[in-house]
């Protein structure tokens, strides 16, 4: 897959991992953040390499389930 993305762009010699595009997206609201939170919460699931989204290890998704045992961060007051 890495292989593939990296032939696509001229940039990269052999593989690419990230995305190439630079698309910002303003975070502009509660409701606009905890969007995006749960977007990245879920890509582990949505790539099938869990179940549940607490599954995966490094995820801050534990940190919401008060799970702090593998990460510490510090979570944004309207969300806690």
């Amino acid at each position: 897959m890495f292989k593939r993305a990296g032939k696509k762009n001229a940039t990269t010699s052999t593989y690419q991992f990230w995305q190439q595009h630079n698309k910002p997206i303003e975070l502009w609201s509660e409701k606009v953040i905890k969007q995006k939170i749960d977007y990245i919460h879920n890509n582990p699931v949505e790539s099938g390499f869990v179940t549940n989204l607490i599954d995966w290890k490094y995820s801050s998704a534990r940190n919401y389930q008060e799970d702090h045992t593998i990460l510490e961060i510090d979570e944004i007051g309207f969300l806690a």
